[in-house]
């Protein structure tokens, strides 16, 4: 079965119970028939299987086919070349549209009754959420860069804090779902399709900012709301460098029967193709996964250690991370890990135990343009997406140095920072960042938690601070696994802004730290072996498209001196390239600039543009969206604007506007 051949179905309609047809594109293993029945993963995404994601999907479902498993990559509803409108993310249609597409597929004469589900982000997302709901011919997922919360670990909010890659989301999407069918697929009604969509899309950022606490919406599609049901195995992949780095961990404590995690360097990209190196063997991992629970092969995959993960050793801010630096290590059974305890001295000096604890109150009100050199939520590049050196940050933070270490400090797990504290308003945030110090004095950030104050007690019913009120604080970091070389500094630095990662609440609050209750207490690496992964054969498999024109990348921080605002600019253009196959020529250029004045929360502001490009000789499709936001000290106050032109004629424009009250935000 390991040499079967395979032939590409570029569309097949999947038609719903409702009648809506869902284009597939399918590599199906040569020979696949009644009397040679096979399995097959599905992936189940809004990006466009013809030019949006097509040369992810050629490098895998190519090699999964030519080992005897089908891979079917359908577009949902309303996306690429599939009938209707999208109706949000991960919906109770969308799943249950998902959960048809099994059941259609489990019933193919060429199918062996079994299915897998795989993707990354949205795709890694709703493979949980369509596993939690059980479909009888799902037996496995593999969920990449994914979350078991979608409150507290997606790209909306943060313990309570407004992520400012919520509006860069929704502008993405909106921008997105402009982009029009194939008329080479849907025929003459691509512009009746088009313009329905245009007309029809949600209002994503209203939706979303309808819901600023962990309601019944963000409920909805957490399968950490019920662990103990989840059905199926799942391998759960994430990279250091993405903002879903939490979600393996969660898993398997979540699950310690049916999840297995694996966690390397990389950005927000599959294992086989992602920066920093080093990569994985993502395919034959894959198809070890797929034989072992979709076709009973005994290859003992259920063997493989709960816990793989790369612990990164000292890696260093630049410019370009081409590869990190450090070791992978193995973990048989995951357990909540041991701790170290470090607290400030007098002098203020991080110490296992000190001889004298810091005592009395330090006062803390950072720069609200703390937080420059924070990098991406999700990255997708090793450049400037990720986090740089830490020192420009730290200048607005209260920072604390531990003692140049004399041995290596190794973690993997959630570190916890505890500390007391008062605030003169009754809303503030708090950014909490764990950093290594390298000997030259360059600063790693290694890990960094967030906290709305008003989400101190839980997310779902928030509660103003009582402005001179001391309240305890417990905030959870981000996971991590690192070393700590031995002539380093661990440093802990602690702001009350983190810009633009984090929105500012209406108040420029001051904080009252309490520093003899504050600590950090850091999950030590325990019983552990070390493994060797093996290393894609191919170092570059993403197929390579005809560049039509060249795409451009900047990202920089302005400080306007004279009227003391800070404007934070990045511009991405992927250039114009022609998918070789079918001839589609797509560009995309996103432009978003974000500014705070100083000493004004309510100044905040951000304008994002995005310009889609999609063409073939003899017709052209251009679109235009700008989203912008702005806030008051009640409301956050959103707008969006959409043009779309059909061989450079304007054929729709449309815009809307929202003032959305601030919730505890």
């Amino acid at each position: 079965m390991a040499n079967m051949n395979f032939q590409v179905i570029e569309n097949e309609w999947i038609v719903l119970e409702d009648g809506t047809r869902l284009a597939a594109r399918i590599w199906m293993p040569e020979g696949a028939r009644p009397e040679a029945r096979v399995p097959a993963v599905l992936e189940f995404l809004p990006y466009r299987k013809r030019n949006g994601t097509a040369a992810r999907d050629e490098s895998t479902y190519p090699v999964f086919a030519a080992a005897g498993i089908a891979g079917v990559r359908v577009d949902i509803r309303g996306c690429g070349e599939s009938d209707g409108v999208i109706d949000g993310e991960y919906t109770p249609r969308e799943l249950s549209d998902a959960a048809e597409v099994i059941a259609w597929i489990a019933a193919q004469p060429w199918s062996n009754g079994n299915v897998g589900m795989m993707g990354i982000s949205w795709g890694g997302f709703n493979a949980l959420q369509v596993a939690a709901l059980k479909p009888p011919a799902l037996k496995a997922v593999i969920s990449i860069a994914s979350t078991v919360d979608r409150y507290n670990d997606d790209i909306h909010y943060k313990n309570g804090t407004h992520l400012s890659a919520q509006l860069s989301w929704a502008a993405t999407m909106n921008a997105y779902q402009s982009r029009p069918p194939d008329p080479e697929l849907v025929g003459g009604r691509w512009h009746d399709m088009w313009l329905e969509r245009l007309e029809q899309q949600p209002f994503f950022m209203e939706e979303w900012l309808s819901h600023q606490r962990r309601d019944e919406f963000w409920r909805h599609g957490s399968i950490c709301e019920d662990f103990d049901g989840f059905p199926v195995p799942a391998l759960v992949i994430a990279g250091w460098g993405d903002g879903y780095r939490n979600t393996p961990l969660k898993a398997v404590a979540g699950m310690p029967e049916k999840a297995w995690a694996l966690i390397g360097p990389w950005v927000h990209k599959y294992p086989h193709f992602a920066y920093p190196k080093p990569r994985t063997d993502f395919h034959a991992e894959a198809i070890a996964w797929w034989r072992r629970w979709l076709c009973a092969e005994p290859n003992r995959a259920e063997e493989t250690p709960r816990v793989r993960a790369y612990i990164l050793d000292g890696p260093r801010p630049r410019r370009w991370r081409e590869r990190d630096p450090g070791y992978w290590i193995a973990i048989d059974e995951w357990t909540r890990p041991e701790t170290i305890v470090l607290r400030p001295d007098a002098a203020g000096r991080l110490e296992h135990a000190p001889a004298e604890a810091a005592h009395g109150h330090a006062l803390l009100r950072s720069p609200l343009d703390t937080g420059t050199a924070a990098g991406e939520f999700f990255t997708l590049k090793p450049d400037a997406e990720m986090a740089g050196d830490q020192r420009p940050d730290d200048a607005g933070s209260l920072v604390f140095d531990g003692e140049i270490l004399a041995e290596d400090c190794v973690v993997l797990g959630q570190p916890i920072v505890r500390l007391s504290l008062s605030s003169d308003a009754p809303l503030a945030n708090l950014a909490v960042r764990l950093v290594d110090v390298h000997p030259d004095g360059m600063a790693t950030r290694v890990s960094y938690g967030v906290l709305n104050l008003a989400h101190r007690n839980g997310n779902a019913d928030p509660q103003p601070l009582k402005p001179g009120e001391p309240v305890e604080i417990a905030l959870t970091l981000d996971a991590c696994g690192y070393r700590f070389a031995p002539g380093h500094r661990m440093r802990l630095s602690i702001s009350s802004a983190y810009w633009p990662t984090i929105l500012p609440p209406p108040y420029d609050a001051t904080l009252a730290i309490d520093l003899a209750t504050l600590e950090l207490e850091l999950p030590r690496l325990g019983a552990h072996s070390r493994i060797e992964m093996a290393e894609p054969s191919n170092p570059d498999p993403l197929p390579r498209y005809e560049n039509l024109a060249e795409g451009a990348s900047r990202r920089a921080v302005e400080r306007d001196l004279e009227q003391g605002v800070t404007r934070y600019k990045l511009y991405e253009d992927t250039g114009l390239n022609r998918h070789p196959g079918n001839g589609l020529c797509s560009r995309d250029i996103r432009e978003e600039v974000w500014s705070v004045a100083l000493d004004d929360p309510l100044s905040l502001a951000a304008e994002l543009r995005w310009t889609c490009v999609t063409q073939r000789e003899g017709w052209s499709v251009r679109t235009h969206s700008t989203t912008s936001l702005s806030c008051t000290e009640t409301e956050w106050v959103i707008s969006e604007r959409m043009e779309a032109f059909h061989d450079d004629r304007l054929v729709f424009e449309r815009d809307r506007n929202a003032r959305i009250p601030r919730d505890h935000m």
